[in-house]
């Protein structure tokens, strides 16, 4: 069996017992039990007799496309909510005319029990229409945050080996020019932070190195 594993931040591996190559298509289950069909990378660890394999999905979706989808989903969920909710606060306007006059409950006429349930209707359909309008504004939230990963290019991709290796030229030549004085420092700390850039940018391809080389 295959499993997903986290192997650094926004990256799963393929966690299997099993020797694969290059190019293989495995299937490999998500923590949530799904099956979802991947296409073989590198091995990028051996521990203990197991295998972690970096793959990519062999329907071609990456993690931006994945993240794009995600938030199509959840802008879809947001405007099904706000649209019931429109509905559920015209409903409880239903006699509206007839309560705008503010006539009280008359207790043991025939009217008493037609009344009562006509307020308990539209007070209950206020509070869903607020329940779903707060869900609306939920789901629109987390929409905006998937649509920001969805330009994001991370240690997932193939793409980022390419990604990474012009970052540490970006930072290399940031931090020689501070260093040299060509690039005028902001502060004191520029050449400090430039470095620590430069670090990271290093360190993330050498991890995109181990993934996608």
């Amino acid at each position: 069996m295959n499993i997903f594993t986290k192997y650094c931040p926004n990256v799963y591996v393929a966690k299997s017992e099993t020797t694969y190559t290059k190019g293989d298509i495995i299937e490999v289950i998500t923590q949530y039990g799904k099956v979802v069909e991947c296409v073989v990378h590198n091995l990028v660890l051996q521990k203990q007799g197991i295998m972690y394999y970096s793959v990519v999905r062999a329907d071609g979706m990456n993690a931006q496309e994945w993240a794009k989808k995600k938030a199509d989903r959840l802008l879809n969920a947001s405007s099904n909510a706000s649209n019931k909710g429109n509905a559920y606060w015209q409903a409880s306007h239903e006699g509206r005319d007839f309560l705008a006059l503010a006539e009280p409950i008359k207790v043991g006429h025939h009217s008493e029990k037609r009344h009562r349930a006509l307020i308990e209707r539209n007070h209950n359909r206020m509070h869903k229409s607020v329940e779903l309008a707060d869900k609306a504004t939920e789901y629109a939230q987390r929409a905006k945050y998937w649509e920001t990963k969805a330009k994001d290019i991370n240690l997932s991709m193939p793409e980022s080996l390419e990604y990474y290796e012009f970052e540490v030229e970006k930072a290399k030549a940031r931090h020689e020019g501070f260093k040299s004085g060509a690039i005028p420092k902001e502060h004191s700390y520029s050449l400090t932070y430039a470095k620590k850039d430069l670090n990271e940018a290093i360190k993330k391809l050498e991890t995109a190195k181990i993934l996608w080389a």
